[in-house]
């Protein structure tokens, strides 16, 4: 009869996202640490491997996993695939194993008469033979079993513990007990971009700085290249479609709409299109494609803002009124957000009757611009819009453009923010923004990396958007904008900055966090090179940024011990501690600040003294340093940061 139950126990297996409902993310090169407790009843020894492959391939890749303690197994791959993978662990009863530890503890322990266990072992190794696809490998194995049969108690004990037998065991085990476990959870293995990456916003309308007159997509190579010279990646641009009319909005978001004021982007739709369309006054498609191509030639990419607004006079208010919300005079309800009104905005109802038509038709959008190549989106406020949507949406996408990255902009309740993720977006936005205190940015910075959040939820750093502009720049002038840009980009891999964050534009609505005069309600007139600009310091950390591997990762961060409250100490090193990197901030943009710093000497590996130097990557002084307490002055006005690379 055919056992019916598993032969061993496999259980607590990590990472796993609700039970395995949702997958953990990975990018393509990086390492898959498997975990968990595998055990089984008596005495027997257990082996175990950790599996995975491409979902929908029926192959198996599988690697040894090793024993711990205390029943805890860990095991480990790498994922060069860009797609979804499923992995499991499998385990069995070792019976070679199993075997030899008896016949090596009976043996050291006096007994005489060991001859059923000699041919206990012989049978065994004789039944590994058969099972080996090596002529060769059968063959020593065939010979190892009669010198088992023949042989001595003393020459069977070193045949029992003979490294080769034991390797020719391993590769040939019976696993006919094998228990798997079930069923095997997902990990999406995704491209670089969407762990590494530094973003620059900008409203082409705007990007030649002039007040009074729009720019167009052929005007905006300019600050493409102004943006790649200070080390960006990624372009992003807010909504390019065609903008309503109808209640179009004024300057600093009057109701009072004026000659040539140009409306907010995010008011999409008009005679000229919707989604899949242009604003005609920044060009055509063509010159769209025009410019992405030169992007690409450089080495960067766009990233389309996806925001699923319609204005009064989108194409879809006509041909599909029943996929809006309606007053019950039967007129379609603009959005709001107590207290704020937008009457330029309808809402979609993703919950309205033809709900099916409605999510294909959002679907096919992002498949058009990505038929286009772009391959990133910032998604606008998600979490107005079911969870469900984003699964299916995100994996339609993904389907058959498996490259495509989506940040979560949702700004929110912490619980929809996972649950996003968790969805699937790539990327997501965070609480930085407004975590100022040493403490405020410790605690939730250990629970981004070093919780289960790490598994799902990769954080995009913005110390600034076009809707946000938060007191500590207003209050802080140049040095917190040093500040903040300083931390984004070394906190996580992933960070991102509006356009004029570089001049350290801080000229705010009184008593609110957000823009004077915000050039999402008009042109915006800038000279790109002012006096007081940031650049030099942005260009040198996203330098530094690309050639410290350490700083491309993300749950290596760690929080050290400084002195003073106002002095923020934290390190990235990479696996072999062949990078590591330190960085001390004043979080003070007031006042000089000074600090002893508690160095982790103990975990940069092996040193021939205590004594070491710490290379300054952002001015070029080095520093010789001795043991764990070392010794820091900042002054926010001529260097905020220290960023640290240790020479041991």
């Amino acid at each position: 009869m055919a056992r019916a139950f598993p032969s061993v126990v496999i259980d607590n297996v990590q990472p796993l996202i609700d039970s395995g409902r949702y997958p953990i993310k990975r990018v393509v090169g990086e390492d898959l640490v498997v975990g968990a407790d595998i055990f089984k009843d008596g005495h027997d020894v257990v082996a175990a491997v950790l599996k995975w492959r491409v979902v929908g391939q029926r192959a198996w890749r599988e690697t040894p996993m090793v024993f711990v303690d205390n029943d805890r197994w860990r095991g480990v791959c790498t994922l060069y695939d860009q797609a979804i993978h499923e992995y499991t662990v499998e385990a069995w009863t070792d019976t070679f194993r199993s075997w030899q530890q008896e016949f090596v503890k009976k043996f050291a322990g006096g007994v005489s008469d060991l001859r059923s266990e000699a041919l206990e072992g012989a049978a065994i190794v004789k039944a590994a033979a058969s099972r080996a696809r090596d002529q060769a490998d059968s063959a020593r194995l065939r010979e190892f079993a009669e010198q088992i049969v023949t042989g001595a108690n003393s020459e069977i004990h070193a045949i029992a513990q003979s490294g080769e037998l034991e390797v020719l065991m391993a590769t040939y085990p019976d696993r006919a007990d094998a228990t798997q476990y079930e069923p095997a959870p997902r990990v999406v293995a995704d491209r670089l971009a969407a762990l590494f990456g530094a973003w620059y916003e900008f409203f082409p309308r705007s990007a030649e700085g002039h007040g009074d007159r729009r720019s167009t997509f052929r005007d905006s190579l300019t600050r493409v290249d102004d943006a790649k010279a200070m080390g960006f990646d990624v372009i992003y641009f807010p909504p390019i479609h065609p903008i309503g009319r109808t209640n179009r909005k004024g300057a600093n978001n009057s109701t009072t709409c004026e000659p040539g004021d140009p409306g907010v982007p995010w008011a999409i739709g008009s005679e000229a299109g919707g989604h899949k369309a242009v604003e005609p006054s920044l060009g055509t498609l063509e010159d769209f494609d025009w410019l992405q191509k030169e992007v690409r030639k450089r080495g960067m990419e766009i990233a389309l803002d996806f925001a699923i607004n319609c204005s009064p006079d989108h194409p879809y208010v006509k041909e599909h009124p029943e996929w809006f919300y309606k007053r019950p005079d039967g007129t379609i309800k603009y959005a709001e957000n107590p207290p704020k009104k937008y009457e330029d905005i309808y809402p979609l109802n993703f919950r309205c009757e033809n709900w099916r038509e409605l999510w294909a038709e959002m679907n096919s959008i992002v498949l058009f611009w990505a038929e286009r190549g772009v391959r990133i989106f910032r998604v606008d406020n998600p979490h107005t819009k079911p969870v469900a949507f984003w699964e299916y949406l995100i994996e339609g996408v993904r389907e058959k453009y498996p490259d495509t990255i989506f940040l979560s902009e949702a700004f929110t309740r912490p619980k929809m923010m996972k649950a996003l993720a968790r969805a699937g977006f790539n990327q997501s936005y965070t609480y930085f923004t407004w975590r100022n205190s040493k403490q405020e940015l410790i605690d939730y910075f250990t629970e981004l990396t070093q919780t289960e959040m790490s598994e799902y939820f990769r954080p995009n750093l913005w110390p600034n958007t076009p809707d946000i502009l938060p007191f500590v720049l207003q209050e802080g002038g140049r040095p917190a904008f040093m500040i903040r840009v300083l931390m984004a980009a070394t906190l996580s891999p992933l960070y991102g900055i509006y356009s004029g964050y570089e001049l350290c534009e801080n000229e705010a609505l009184p008593g609110r966090e957000e823009y004077l005069d915000s050039e999402k309600y008009q042109f915006k007139e800038r000279d790109w090179n002012a006096p007081g600009n940031i650049k030099d310091w942005i260009t040198r950390i996203n330098r530094i940024r690309k050639q410290n591997r350490a700083l491309q990762m993300y749950t290596n961060l760690r929080f050290y011990p400084a002195d003073n409250d106002a002095i923020l100490f934290y390190g990235k090193m990479t696996p072999a501690r062949d990078n590591i990197i330190l960085v001390v901030v004043n979080l003070d943009p007031f006042r000089k600040q000074n600090s002893f710093v508690h160095v982790p000497i103990e975990e940069f590996g092996q040193m021939t003294s205590d004594e070491y130097q710490v290379h300054d990557l952002l001015n070029g002084v080095r520093y010789t340093w001795r043991g764990r307490q070392n010794y820091v002055e900042l002054d926010p006005e001529i260097q905020p940061a220290h960023v640290f690379l240790v020479r041991r």
